[in-house]
């Protein structure tokens, strides 16, 4: 491509175009990037939204409050009272807040002023990852103190002492290593390939119709139409994933707590 400057470093589009961008370039704050700009936006947006989700309640709900007590209940009776029992009630805000957060940012990757969804940055789906794992790991100590929590997490019940070396170091990284690791890598795994094939199918049928040749500018369209249902796909990926990421820190919040292995 001839020419120089962003426009051609970013053309065309493919695997650079989730790197991170400076909102305020030649600012003196290239460190203010625009993934940066949407986390804290989404917790901004998610607690705004609460507050006025949780405003004047009445016996009859309207719509808005429909929307609320719904999405609640699911984080609620879905996720935490189902999978954490009878303690679930000090668990659930962290729950809430977590699932919201990241629905939100998932969801910023089917709105045109975005066009990204945030975990499509491995970072931040690793900074996620590892709340969760000192938050059951920290519940799990103050539950049983150190050395018993590592224990029990390292080495299920009945187990036979000659399974002990093999079984041992396979239980600690998995509960201890691997947890955190898959956690993140699921996350940022689906929303990475979902938007990079959004590019393709969009991308695409653009260059196709700007062909002017009739048989790629047909195909072209028809790229185009097939991209609506993948939007659509990803906005069920965006809400999925969100919901799978909570499911799973609930239950490694179980299994710390757990009274057996």
């Amino acid at each position: 491509m001839e020419g120089g400057g962003d426009d051609a470093h970013h053309w065309p589009p493919g695997v650079h175009s989730f790197d991170p961008r400076p909102l305020f370039p030649g600012a003196g704050v290239d460190w203010i990037d625009n993934h940066q700009f949407q986390a804290v936006l989404g917790a901004v947006l998610a607690v705004v939204v609460w507050v006025w989700l949780a405003r004047r309640h009445s016996t009859v709900p309207g719509k808005r409050q429909f929307a609320g007590e719904t999405l609640y209940n699911l984080v609620r009776n879905g996720i935490a009272r189902d999978v954490l029992g009878p303690e679930y009630r000090r668990f659930l805000p962290f729950l809430l807040a977590l699932f919201s957060f990241i629905l939100i940012n998932n969801l910023f990757g089917q709105f045109f002023l975005f066009m990204l969804p945030t975990f499509s940055s491995i970072g931040f789906p690793y900074a996620l990852a590892l709340i969760v794992w000192i938050m059951y790991n920290a519940v799990g100590i103050k539950k049983w103190g150190f050395f018993t929590y590592v224990r029990r997490m390292s080495l299920p019940e009945g187990v036979p002492v000659f399974m002990w070396p093999l079984l041992i170091p396979l239980e600690f990284l998995s509960n201890f290593i691997v947890r955190p690791v898959t956690l993140a890598l699921r996350l940022f795994a689906n929303l990475f390939a979902g938007h990079l094939l959004v590019i393709v199918f969009v991308v695409g049928g653009t260059l196709l119709v700007e062909s002017a040749q009739a048989g790629y500018m047909v195909a072209g369209v028809a790229s185009w139409l097939m991209s609506a249902p993948i939007f659509a796909l990803e906005i069920f990926v965006a809400c999925l994933q969100a919901y799978i990421f909570t499911v799973l820190a609930a239950q490694y919040i179980s299994s710390a707590l757990a009274e057996e292995h």
